[in-house]
């Protein structure tokens, strides 16, 4: 847990004093039920691609300082091994050195480590990049939850799992959680039932890097309650 992080309760009830009503926005991917969306598939994919930097898993996932990568040699076991990425954005590999890693791609890492191995010292070397973790990536967990907190997003997880990563809920939780997204700069939000996702009649929501969810307490109930009142009950996100 990294702590320091701000209340995401107190922005909740910041946003729900200067918002007067939820905006339908494209659902970001929760497995929740959406509202028909009037988006063709072209523009679906285009979508998909301008957020596959920030998608741990994705071909076009962009690595980061903190992240662990295993770096393979095929048949040359003495140059692989498993380095996490310093806050410079490098790796330090034998051989050849410190190597940016930071802002680029595995494959494109992959590319240039066989590059620099072949002019030197093997022949056509097959090297792969595989991301252990995606610890560049953060959720944070705020509200009723016994370690509240930010912790590192290594792939993809859900609402539940979040939860059980920050210690479980506290007696003192309501049923209402809500989970804010900023995307392209754009803020938004959606809100579910703990019962309902417990119960299987709602999909537990998948989770993205730098999403704040937020579980309701009795404390906070009153102050959040405007709030939650604008977002629809089909659990998709809205703009803020």
């Amino acid at each position: 847990m990294v702590g320091g992080c701000s209340s995401a309760s107190d922005e909740a009830a910041r946003v729900a004093l200067s918002s007067t009503e939820g905006r339908v926005a494209t659902p970001a991917g929760t497995g929740a039920q959406a509202p028909p969306s009037k988006l063709g598939p072209e523009a679906k994919k285009t979508a998909a691609a301008l957020t596959a930097a920030a998608t741990p898993g994705s071909s076009g996932y962009k690595i980061g300082p903190q992240d662990v990568l295993e770096i393979s040699v095929f048949k040359v076991p003495e140059l692989s091994k498993i380095a996490q990425v310093g806050e410079t954005g490098t790796v330090g590999l034998p051989l050849i050195g410190d190597v940016q890693a930071a802002g680029r791609t595995p494959q494109e890492i992959e590319h240039d480590l066989a590059k620099r191995l072949g002019a030197k010292y093997l022949q056509n070397p097959q090297v792969s990049v595989f991301v252990r973790e995606y610890n560049s990536q953060r959720i944070t967990v705020e509200g009723a939850v016994k370690k509240p907190g930010v912790f590192p997003y290594r792939g993809p997880s859900t609402l539940l799992q979040a939860i059980a990563q920050a210690g479980g809920l506290e007696t003192t939780y309501d049923d209402t959680i809500v989970i804010f997204r900023t995307t392209n700069g754009k803020r938004s939000a959606a809100k579910f039932a703990i019962s309902e996702i417990r119960a299987g009649s709602v999909a537990d929501p998948a989770l993205h890097s730098g999403d704040v969810v937020v579980i309701s307490t009795n404390a906070i109930k009153e102050a959040f309650g405007y709030f939650v009142k604008a977002i629809p009950v089909a659990n998709a996100f809205v703009l803020l």
